[in-house]
C-alpha cells in the first residue's frame, strides 16, 4: 500500500515541473523564424545575385534574426518578489 502512495506522490511531483521556456520565448522564436523566412524570400524574389536585397538588406536581417532567436532561448523574465 505504501508503495502505491509513493508512486502517486512522485507522479504529481513530476507533473508540476515548469516548462523551460515561457510564452514570450516562443513568441520571440516565432518572430525570428518569420524574419529568417522573409529574408530568404526577399532574396529569392529579387532573382539577382548582385541586387540590393541579396547583398545588403537580407544578410543584416538574417544576422539579426539568428541573434534574436539566441536571445529568445536564453531570455528569462525577472522573478517577482
Amino acid at each position: 500500500m505504501k508503495f502505491s502512495q509513493k508512486n502517486k506522490a512522485q507522479n504529481t511531483q513530476e507533473k508540476s515541473v515548469a516548462m523551460p521556456l515561457g510564452r514570450i520565448n516562443y513568441i520571440l522564436i516565432l518572430i525570428g523564424s518569420g524574419l529568417i523566412a522573409a529574408s530568404f524570400a526577399m532574396m529569392y524574389l529579387e532573382r539577382s545575385v548582385d541586387g540590393v536585397f541579396a547583398l545588403f538588406i537580407s544578410p543584416v536581417l538574417l544576422i539579426a534574426a539568428y541573434v534574436g532567436i539566441a536571445f529568445a532561448i536564453l531570455y528569462r523574465p525577472k522573478q517577482k518578489g
